[in-house]
């Protein structure tokens, strides 16, 4: 068995070809160690990804979402992605039909969602079921319970929209490798052949942000890479590019909501 992918211990019942037309969620349990990446792929159901320990970089539809403990992220069907796992990854995939008659599906973009302690045991006993079957009466009173907690989760901002261009896109994956880096806008607009007035205009345009905020969210979310691979607090802030941890925390909790802390404890 790979070291780096392996099933999880579940008890996973045998499902049938009779019951695939009344299936109305599956499940898959999968554990992955630290740096494994799931390459661009697709699904023909809607997933909801969920981490019970670790955390993912989610990267598809132009944007790259981080996932923290205590989040998950709802993937559209269709939407090409890849996964890169950060710490030891204990994950479980929740899969719905594409035609599921439920409004937390109408949307056609992934989005990362808060995950309470009930919508937590819901994942979890699902994952262990392997499926939801609607005949089975306390199998449809239960999705019914999960749809309304994906319905009402908290949709977090733990995304970085990526531009299309290609020169705003070199730029932007030379702050993604090197986050620390305190290259100016100008320097970093001049080695990607544009000027910063272009720069600024693409990155406004195509990812909603001023190139500095964006750099700096860029910074915030790889931070929270360093503290779920057990980084100190001082270490992500210097790393991200901070000389201050006063003036990191500040920013962290100005854009995500809450202190590094308790983000991965997954307080309020």
């Amino acid at each position: 068995m790979s070291p780096n992918r392996q099933l999880a211990g579940v008890q996973r019942r045998r499902l049938t070809a009779e019951q695939e037309p009344f299936l109305v969620a599956r499940a898959l349990s999968t554990t992955y160690s630290s740096g494994y990446v799931l390459h661009p792929h697709t699904h023909a159901a809607h997933q909801l990804l969920f981490a019970s320990s670790g955390a993912m970089t989610v990267t598809g539809d132009r944007t790259s979402w981080m996932i923290p403990p205590g989040r998950a992220v709802l993937i559209p069907a269709g939407i090409p992605h890849s996964i890169r796992m950060w710490g030891e990854v204990a994950m479980r995939s929740l899969y719905f039909p594409a035609d599921a008659p439920a409004p937390v599906f109408d949307t056609k973009t992934c989005r990362v969602i808060s995950v309470r302690p009930l919508l937590r045991e819901l994942i979890l006993r699902v994952a262990e079921m392997a499926a939801l079957d609607s005949r089975v009466a306390v199998e449809a009173r239960l999705m019914s319970v999960l749809l309304d907690e994906l319905q009402s989760a908290q949709i977090e901002p733990l995304l970085l929209p990526l531009p299309s261009d290609a020169r705003a896109l070199r730029a932007a994956d030379h702050v993604l490798k090197d986050p620390a880096d305190e290259s100016t806008a100008e320097a970093l607009a001049r080695r990607c052949g544009l000027s910063t007035r272009t720069l600024e205009r693409l990155f406004r345009a195509e990812t909603g942000m001023r190139f500095g905020l964006w750099r700096q969210k860029a910074r915030l979310l790889e931070s929270v890479r360093m503290l779920v691979e057990g980084g100190s607090v001082t270490d992500a802030a210097l790393e991200s590019g901070y000389s201050s941890v006063s003036a990191y925390i500040a920013a962290f909790k100005q854009t995500f909501g809450r202190t590094p802390g308790a983000m991965l404890m997954d307080r309020d």
